[in-house]
């Protein structure tokens, strides 16, 4: 049988600057779905890549001192390092210096102008450099471009035009199915409807950088016809795209000029175009000049790739969001950490130690796996993870209610690890790396078809430890975020201590009374005795208080025992606990009830 295409593209980057958040951005949303719709059976083409023949690439490479073509060549390497360093699945990366793109651009450019559609005349008005653009004096805010808040220039040149106004009515019809959200849509539309729509000048002079005009040895292709068409050499057989992801500040190229071109030269016209919304820092807009521009490698490298993959993608994809690093922190520490990483490590340790018997999953049936699949289709991807995150709350407070460390209850077990399962397939194209992890450990395939499939019994493997809370303190509102290196004492200018945790944290640890009724040395330990303890069950707990007590003063003690923590292996001991204790500097006093009581009873 054979597997349904689908081709999907990011915007192509302008190389005269570092890649910064927003790049990462746009590339993980085009990543989530790709690994979507590859989970579903589908046959994947993923295309990113840099917008090389930009005049800002040249002005950026005279400034740095470089010759263009070393200058381009230096920073695509960047952007190359980042799609590695966020995982990406992308199967080709295309640059458009390069000769497979150049004589695309070319051949196209001549096909439209032979049809009689690209004619010679006059070009007088404004250029944003930055936009790599013309643009016309009404679209001028207090004589600036909106985008870029500089000056444009004025010019006036001979040039040539593509007849991009007799396409108006053909666009206007395309685009009414075409461009996702429905605002968007409606803002080239009522442009569209409401304007003129001008006939596109397609060639710039006296340029040293761009690719030659095939009809005049005098003129560059204009970098915006020539950049649009790298979804199309880049297609390796894939055309049309079943969808563009781009940001909200190029729609218009993307709804009106792309298309325009595409008819023109007689090529199928693509089938969906996303337009998403832009990253803020503290509600404002990213820039240089500002000095608030996040540099997205740097992140990964401090904090982890799914750990930045997870926030960006919780951000909304229509709107603007804000962020920083603040708020990724908050969700690694919240919500993978917290919510899905102590899941997966409470049940694994569980199943290791106890194993699963297999039984019907009535777990899984309150996971709205149709709600998922519409919000992915729809591409919702941070409603998606909203959804899935719901059914880990779910499967949390199931372990809390059946408490399958004290039941031993397997086919508890096996619920609640054939439900991790599922969600493990269904944030793969969040966080692939993580769910890749979670399926050896628990021996499944990432594959949509697994989900409904019973989980095979086998022996479970508890895995590491998913994600590390991050000890960063929220900073001050007015204090900007300042550069800082983590270690295990941070000193960030303008930090205030405000590390708090919710109640429901708090209520999640199980603290019970128990009483010691052994207490062993362990060979070579000085510190460290192993306690058998009955907190209404016999547990074992290692515990580093052999300085301040004598084997007489513990054994029929009652003391205080979190015992919902995870196991960990002291001295080749498994200890299934902690005592509670006061410490002031070497001296150490256990926490006992101030009367006898039952052992088992709990602390609140």
């Amino acid at each position: 049988m054979v597997k349904k295409k689908f081709y999907i593209t990011t915007a192509i980057d302008y190389v005269n600057a570092r890649p910064h958040i927003g790049h990462a951005m746009e590339k993980v949303i085009a990543d989530a779905l790709a690994r979507w719709n590859r989970l579903l059976g589908k046959d994947v083409w993923y295309l990113t890549g840099t917008d090389e023949n930009a005049q800002k690439n040249a002005q950026a490479a005279e400034e740095a001192g470089m010759s263009t073509k070393k200058f381009v060549d230096q920073n695509s390497r960047i952007f190359i390092e980042l799609c590695k360093k966020l995982n990406l699945s992308n199967n080709d990366f295309i640059r458009t210096t390069e000769q497979r793109h150049v004589k695309v651009a070319k051949e196209i450019f001549k096909k439209v102008y032979d049809k009689g559609e690209i004619y010679k005349g006059k070009y007088e008005g404004y250029y944003c450099t930055g936009c790599e653009s013309f643009i016309t004096e009404k679209d001028l805010v207090d004589g600036k471009c909106p985008e870029h808040n500089k000056k444009p220039n004025f010019m006036s040149e001979d040039a040539y035009f593509f007849k991009l106004s007799k396409y108006k009515n053909k666009i206007i019809k395309f685009v009414d199915n075409y461009i996702v959200p429905e605002s968007k849509k409606n803002e080239i539309l009522s442009r569209l409807k409401n304007e003129e729509l001008r006939d596109l000048c397609v060639s710039r002079t006296n340029l040293d950088w761009g690719i030659d005009s095939p009809i005049d040895k005098n003129f560059k292709i204009y970098v915006w016809f020539d950049a649009l068409l790298n979804y199309y050499s880049g297609a390796s057989g894939n055309w049309p795209a079943d969808i563009h992801v781009i940001g909200k500040g190029i729609n218009w190229f993307h709804s009106v000029i792309w298309p325009g071109i595409l008819m023109a030269a007689d090529i199928k016209l693509p089938k969906k175009l996303l337009v998403h919304g832009y990253l803020n820092i503290k509600g404002k807009k990213m820039s240089k000049s500002l000095g608030n521009v996040i540099d997205p490698i740097e992140l990964v490298d401090k904090y982890g790739v799914d750990a930045v993959r997870y926030s960006l993608l919780k951000a909304s994809v229509f709107e603007d969001s804000d962020y920083s690093e603040e708020i990724l922190v908050e969700r690694n520490n919240n919500e993978l950490a917290d919510k899905l990483g102590n899941l997966v490590s409470r049940v694994g340790a569980l199943a290791e130690k106890n194993g699963i018997q297999k039984t019907t999953n009535k777990l899984l049936k309150r996971l709205k796996l149709k709600d998922i699949e519409k919000k992915f289709e729809s591409y919702e991807i941070d409603k998606a993870i909203n959804e899935i995150f719901a059914f880990v709350d779910i499967c949390n407070e199931y372990v809390q209610s059946r408490k399958p460390w004290e039941t031993k209850d397997k086919k508890v077990l096996y619920e609640l690890v054939d439900s991790i399962k599922a969600i493990a397939i269904l944030l793969s194209p969040v966080i692939p790396s993580t769910c890749e992890k979670i399926a050896k450990d628990f021996g499944f395939k990432i594959d949509y078809k697994e989900i409904k499939k019973p989980l095979v019994v086998r022996k479970i493997k508890k895995p590491e430890i998913l994600f590390k809370k991050i000890n960063l303190s929220l900073l001050e509102k007015e204090k900007p975020l300042k550069k800082r290196k983590l270690g295990k004492k941070e000193e960030v200018e303008g930090v205030k201590d405000m590390s708090t945790i919710q109640y429901d944290d708090f209520a999640k640890l199980e603290l019970k009374v128990g009483t010691i009724k052994k207490v062993e040395d362990i060979p070579d330990a000085d510190k460290l005795y192993k306690l058998e303890v009955d907190t209404g069950e016999k547990r074992v707990i290692v515990a580093g208080i052999k300085k301040n007590y004598s084997k007489e003063d513990l054994k029929g003690k009652q003391i205080v025992v979190i015992c919902n923590l995870e196991p960990r292996k002291l001295r080749g001991i498994e200890s299934n606990g902690m005592l509670l204790a006061a410490v002031d500097k070497d001296n150490v006093v256990l926490i006992s009830p101030e009367k006898k009581i039952k052992q088992g009873s709990k602390v609140q």
